[in-house]
């Protein structure tokens, strides 16, 4: 029944990818729209912005004008155009900085996401290094790490006394377990990947934050892997993924930045793998928590109901726009 279970999700989930994956790379392989900065130019940094959303809107760009000011901010060493001051903003750029914006933007007319043309994004309060293949976080993603940190306050009080052990399951970027240890001391993460390029840039990161000591990173498949992962992570306090969930019907309507970006991140674990082996993991008073597509809810709880009597299904928590996206669950006869 459990290899039964694992294959209707597996269909589920992954529904629809097979025929789209030639679409995955066609911002990266993209050659149409490079730009070579002007020579012998004086450009200062606001008509650089105005210049670039220009072209970006002639060249159908989603987002021309917040593309370009991201560039020119990042190029000047700020995160937003906000953040520059204004005396700089009239300032003319020099060679170096001309070439670097004429360089990224020549990356994003090819329909490179912005997070990976600056190799950068903010998650919460955490600046990450961004690069593909790896998925780039979801702002539902926040509302993910905003509910586990929400649930574990009501749990465990306000005080945090106890240490807390964590899995994660296709940690990407970092962002959910950095985001964490971040946010909670006594927190030991314990994060998986199958992609060795997203354990690299998980490890940069936490260096970068300095949050590597209380860190384990694993390349490590969640199927192939099982026996090992229960090994090197068990017990642990809880379970987390935002998994990649983007439906098949939903791809056609996606811009080429949009699509490619979520096939991407096909390579991370989907939600149906924990419900395979969380109940063995999961000790007093452990969790697991799955971010999903809407429409996930209803057809995980009926599955967990009906061929998983160790876990129990807890609720269903809904995104800031009213859409049923987070799941929590439970193994049972626990409390809390």
């Amino acid at each position: 029944i459990m290899f039964k279970t694992i294959w209707f999700l597996n269909r589920l989930i992954h529904s629809g990818v097979s025929k789209h994956r030639s679409v995955v790379r066609l911002w990266s392989n993209a050659a149409d729209g490079a730009v070579a900065p002007p020579a012998d130019c004086r450009i200062t940094a606001e008509q650089a912005i105005r210049l670039w959303a220009q072209h970006f809107t002639l060249h159908g760009i989603s987002e021309p004008l917040l593309s370009s000011q991201y560039i020119i901010s990042h190029v000047l060493g700020e995160k937003t155009l906000e953040c520059v001051q204004r005396k700089r903003l009239r300032d003319t750029l020099t060679d170096r900085e001309r070439e670097r914006v004429w360089e990224l933007g020549s990356k994003r007319l090819t329909r490179m996401p912005v997070q990976y043309v600056i190799e950068e994004w903010d998650f919460r309060d955490l600046n990450l290094k961004m690069r593909p293949p790896v998925f780039i976080p979801r702002p539902e993603t926040e509302e993910l790490v905003n509910l586990v940190l929400e649930d574990l306050r009501l749990i465990r009080g306000e005080s945090h006394t106890t240490d807390l052990r964590c899995l994660e399951v296709g940690c990407g970027s970092g962002a959910i377990s950095l985001s964490l240890l971040r946010s909670i001391p006594q927190l030991r993460v314990f994060a998986l990947d199958q992609s060795q390029t997203a354990v690299c840039l998980t490890m940069e990161n936490a260096n970068r934050l300095g949050l590597q000591d209380r860190l384990d990173v694993h390349l490590l498949d969640v199927i192939k892997d099982a026996d090992a992962i229960l090994s090197k992570c068990n017990p642990v306090d809880f379970l987390i993924s935002n998994p990649p969930y983007l439906l098949s019907q939903d791809m056609e309507t996606l811009q080429t930045e949009i699509l490619g970006l979520d096939l991407l991140g096909k390579t991370s674990s989907p939600p149906n793998l924990f419900l395979s082996y969380a109940f063995k993991c999961l000790c007093l008073p452990r969790r697991v928590y799955l971010e999903v597509a809407p429409c996930h809810p209803p057809i995980i709880q009926q599955l967990i109901e009906e061929m998983m009597p160790g876990l129990l299904y807890l609720e269903t928590r809904c995104d800031l726009t009213n859409r049923p996206r987070f799941c929590i669950l439970q193994k049972k006869g626990e409390d809390g």
